[in-house]
């Protein structure tokens, strides 16, 4: 059976437990049309880029579903008739993601550069050759010494 990735944000104004009561809906649609729910995943509410229907915020979540066609056309059905939800969106994909996704870590594991990584002067061991010349000595010194009086 194809693999779906599927993402619906939900109103802003019900509950957690609401939002669970729909997962479970949406979840008994797709076994009873022979699919299965694979991951469920709660990003939480957050907020929207631009209101729709008069929402700020939204509860979002996904859910990586092995299914056949019918019941992706029959899950989407009913979020149109659902007023708790307020967009979906539906990917085939070849394969899942395995382990939490992008928006569960979150930004604790991005691989760029951190604000804590900070640039430091060599030492003159670190210097691959040394400095012979008196001008270089001398800029070089005045630079330790600034750096010095703005690290105090």
């Amino acid at each position: 059976m194809p693999l779906y990735e599927h993402v619906f944000i939900a109103r802003q104004d019900i509950s957690s437990a609401q939002v669970e009561g729909l997962v479970e809906t949406f979840s008994g649609l797709i076994q009873k049309d022979g699919g299965k729910i694979i991951d469920v995943e709660h990003w939480g509410l957050k907020n929207l880029a631009y209101r729709i229907k008069k929402n700020r915020k939204g509860h979002y979540v996904m859910l990586n579903i092995d299914s056949p066609v019918a019941a992706i056309n029959e899950l989407e059905r009913n979020e149109r008739l659902n007023e708790d939800v307020l967009r979906y969106l539906t990917l085939r994909v070849d394969e899942l993601e395995e382990g939490p996704s992008v928006m569960t870590r979150g930004r604790k594991d991005n691989t760029g550069r951190d604000r804590e990584d900070s640039y430091s002067i060599p030492n003159d061991s670190d210097r691959e050759e040394p400095i012979t010349n008196d001008k270089d000595r001398e800029i070089v010194s005045d630079y330790e010494t600034k750096s010095e009086e703005l690290s105090q």
